[in-house]
């Protein structure tokens, strides 16, 4: 590898670019996944109540009456309806913002550790005109408590910040539900409903709250958390096309170190003629070209990681990408590009060290004179 810098140089070059793309692509979509995740990790929900059938289930229909029937099945602690849509705040520029619509007197709302509206004279709560904004994207606003924004040209006053463990909550607003349910024109309806099972249920018992949700209406589908997220058509999208993308950068990585392995045999035909000659069995002179290659790959697999690292903490520093994506790649990551890497190693080695095996010491001494 040292006696030929250059090509030894573009070969690395040439695989971390390939390596660091499945990096950064996979880091992406387990970031959006995990970002996901953690709006209910953060508040400690169990199961999330869909619509059977639902094609996309962030996007499908139930009654808003269901939480509070669902907070009577054996086994429930509490529940908590969501509606969740996507507004724009059009004079700020800033588009495709998640909306959460809560009721603002539930345990859910609380659990953000935000003032619930102020009441009128008459008591009612005013909830119509206020909403409340995750702290990324109060900052990428540099809005203010008691600002005007506008929402389908309808004026909200900005009621308060929050701060969540969800990277994807806090670039996030948060509107009483009453009230985006009527900026949609989807009255009546939820998106999904967390659930909170009773801390006495142990996992042997979660089936038998399952089924107690489920037997309410056929419409209803309970799954746990990890299930919920892992199996939501926009998360396998996004793992997909990831890994169908990174296929491409892949087999030219593999081409890459083929063709660096190849020639470098091809080159020292006379010094594996030598070592033949003086008793290396064919199992050592086939290992040097498997390690060199394996630690070629690896190599790439660390600038790669690296520069991919790189490029996604200067992603996620963006307005765009903030409050969406995680500003670095897991460790979970790391261990598939390495693994990644140490295939495309081997792979590439297995044709060069073949050949270097079926070299006869005499044939190969010509070419060292």
């Amino acid at each position: 590898m040292l006696r030929r810098p250059f090509r030894t140089f573009l070969t690395l070059a040439a695989l971390a670019t390939a390596i660091g793309s499945v990096m950064a692509l996979v880091g992406v979509a387990d970031g959006f996944a995990d970002s996901f995740r953690g709006v209910y990790e953060s508040h400690h929900v169990d199961l999330v109540v869909s619509r059977q059938g639902s094609a996309d289930r962030l996007s499908s229909s139930l009654t808003d009456d269901f939480p509070e029937r669902i907070a009577k099945v054996d086994g429930v602690a509490r529940s908590a309806g969501v509606l969740l849509e996507t507004l724009s705040i059009e004079d700020e520029q800033i588009y495709g913002i998640p909306a959460m619509g809560l009721r603002t007197d539930g345990w859910l709302f609380e659990d953000y550790d935000l003032t619930p509206p102020p009441k009128s004279e008459a008591g009612d709560a005013k909830e119509a005109d206020t909403v409340y904004l995750g702290q990324n994207l109060a900052d990428r606003m540099e809005a203010k408590v008691g600002d005007e924004i506008l929402l389908f040209d309808e004026s909200f006053r900005v009621g308060g910040m929050f701060q969540s463990g969800s990277i994807w909550e806090n670039g996030a607003m948060i509107l009483p539900l009453a009230a985006l349910q009527r900026l949609t024109g989807r009255e009546g309806q939820l998106t999904y409903i967390n659930v909170v099972i009773d801390e006495s249920i142990r996992n042997d018992g979660i089936d038998s709250v399952v089924a107690g949700i489920e037997a309410i209406d056929p419409k209803l589908l309970a799954l746990p958390t990890d299930d919920f997220v892992d199996t939501d058509r926009r998360m396998q999208m996004a793992g997909s096309m990831a890994w169908m993308t990174s296929a491409i950068a892949l087999l030219v990585g593999a081409i890459g170190t083929l063709n660096t392995m190849m020639t470098s045999v091809l080159e020292r035909t006379g010094e594996i003629g030598v070592l033949r000659a003086i008793g290396w069995p064919t199992r050592r002179v086939a290992l040097i070209v498997v390690l060199e290659s394996v630690i070629l790959a690896l190599v790439a697999t660390l600038i790669g990681g690296i520069g991919a690292a790189i490029l996604l903490s200067a992603l996620s520093s963006t307005e765009s990408a903030a409050g969406v994506l995680q500003p670095s790649i897991a460790w979970s990551v790391w261990v598939r590009g390495a693994m990644i890497g140490l295939g495309i190693g081997v792979v590439g080695a297995l044709l060069p060290a073949y050949r270097a095996t079926r070299l006869h010491p005499t044939e190969a001494l010509r070419h060292q004179g």
